[in-house]
C-alpha cells in the first residue's frame, strides 16, 4: 500500500505542527481531516484566536474538528465518519484510548526528543537547560501511558553551544516534518518493526520533561555560569529566564534572552552587577560572571545591552536577585 493512499487524520495545534501538516498536504498525502484546539479569546480585545493548524487547514479546505472534550459523542461520531486509516499527532493534547485506537493502522505521535528521554510537555527546553549536546525527534505509536509507546523512527540533531530553544524548535520542526512522511510510508508498506522503549538505554536524569512554570525560569545566581547560561538558552525567547534588578529598595523584573560566560575567581556577592555603564554588564555567579547581551525590563521593549545602558547609566550599582 502506498503511503499516499492512506486516509490520514492529523491532530495538532501550534506552529510546530503546521510544518508536518503542510508537508503531508504539499506532498500529496491523503489528509481527510484535521483536529485542533477550539478557538480561544486572546489579546487585549479578547478576540477569538484560531490555532495555527486551523488557519493552515482552513486555507487548504480541509475539514476541521475542534472538540472541547475528546470523549464527546458528537466529536467521536464526526471523527469516525472521516474513516481514517491512520492518525498523526504533532503537538496536541493527550488522547483518550477511544480516540487513539479508532484508526485501523493506529495512531503515531511526533515527539521533540530522542525517546525514551524527555517524556513530557517541554522536551526541547529541558534538553538545553540540562546542557545536552544532542537531541532530536521521535515517531512512536501511542499507548495509554504518555510518551511510552513503541518507537518507529528517531532522528538526531546536535545542540550547538549557543543554540537557543527557539532555534532548536525551528530546526526540529523541519526535521520532524520529514520524519512524519517517512513514518507514514513505512507504516503503509509494513517496512518498520516498532521498538519497545524498554529495550533502549535510559538515563534516569533525562527521563522526564515536565511543564515549565515561572519559578523554573528564575535565575539562581549562586549556580555556576554555564548552568545559568544553559537556563537562559533553554528558555529563550519564551518564556525567558528572569531575575530582579534591585536598586535603593526598588525592584524590577528583567528577562534575559542572551548571555555569555566569563570564568573567573572573584570576591563579589552572587548577583552583584559590574558594568562600565557603556558596553558591558556582567553579574557575579558561583564561578565567574554572566555577561548579559540581550534583555527586557518589565514594561519595556527587548534591547541589546548597549541600548539598555544608555537608558540606565548607573546599572553597575544594581543587584540581581
Amino acid at each position: 500500500m502506498s503511503g499516499k493512499a492512506v486516509r490520514i487524520v492529523f491532530m495538532g495545534t501550534p506552529e510546530f505542527a503546521v510544518c508536518s501538516l503542510k508537508a503531508l498536504v504539499e506532498n500529496g498525502y491523503n489528509v481527510v481531516g484535521v483536529v485542533t484546539a477550539p478557538d480561544r479569546p486572546a489579546g487585549r480585545g479578547q478576540k477569538l484566536h484560531q490555532s495555527e493548524v486551523k488557519r493552515y487547514a482552513s486555507s487548504c479546505g480541509l475539514p476541521v474538528l475542534q472538540p472541547e472534550k475528546l470523549k464527546d459523542e458528537t466529536f467521536l461520531e464526526a471523527l469516525n465518519a472521516l474513516k481514517a486509516d491512520l492518525q498523526i499527532i504533532v503537538a496536541f493534547r493527550m488522547l483518550p484510548e477511544v480516540v487513539w485506537k479508532m484508526a485501523p493502522m493506529g495512531t503515531f505521535n511526533l515527539h521533540g526528543s530522542l525517546l525514551p528521554h524527555y517524556r513530557g510537555a517541554a522536551p526541547l527546553n529541558w534538553a538545553i537547560i540540562n546542557g545536552d549536546k544532542e537531541t532530536g525527534v521521535t515517531s512512536f505509536l501511542l499507548k495509554q501511558e504518555i510518551d511510552t509507546g513503541n518507537i518507529l523512527f528517531r532522528e538526531k540533531i546536535p545542540i550547538g553551544p549557543e543554540m537557543t530553544v527557539g532555534e532548536l524548535h525551528d530546526s526540529l520542526m523541519v526535521i520532524g516534518a520529514d520524519l512524519v512522511l517517512k513514518t507514514v510510508d513505512a507504516l503503509a508498506d509494513g517496512a518498520i518493526i516498532p521498538t519497545p522503549q524498554d529495550m533502549l538505554s535510559i538515563d534516569p536524569t533525562r527521563l522526564h520533561a515536565p511543564k515549565i512554570f515561572k519559578e523554573n525560569c528564575r535565575i539562581d545566581w549562586g549556580r555556576p555560569g554555564n548552568n545559568i547560561n544553559n537556563l537562559v538558552r533553554g528558555l529563550s525567547p519564551y518564556p525567558a529566564a528572569w531575575t530582579n534588578f534591585q536598586l535603593a529598595g526598588s525592584e524590577t523584573s528583567v528577562k534575559i534572552f542572551k548571555a555569555s560566560v566569563e570564568q573567573a575567581n572573584h570576591q563579589c556577592k552572587h548577583g552583584e552587577i559590574l558594568s562600565d555603564n557603556k558596553k558591558y554588564l556582567k553579574i557575579a555567579c558561583a564561578d565567574g560572571f554572566l555577561h548579559i547581551l540581550d534583555l527586557q525590563l518589565a514594561g519595556k521593549k527587548r534591547m541589546g545591552i548597549a541600548e539598555f545602558l544608555r537608558g540606565f547609566p548607573n546599572a553597575g550599582s544594581y543587584m540581581a536577585k
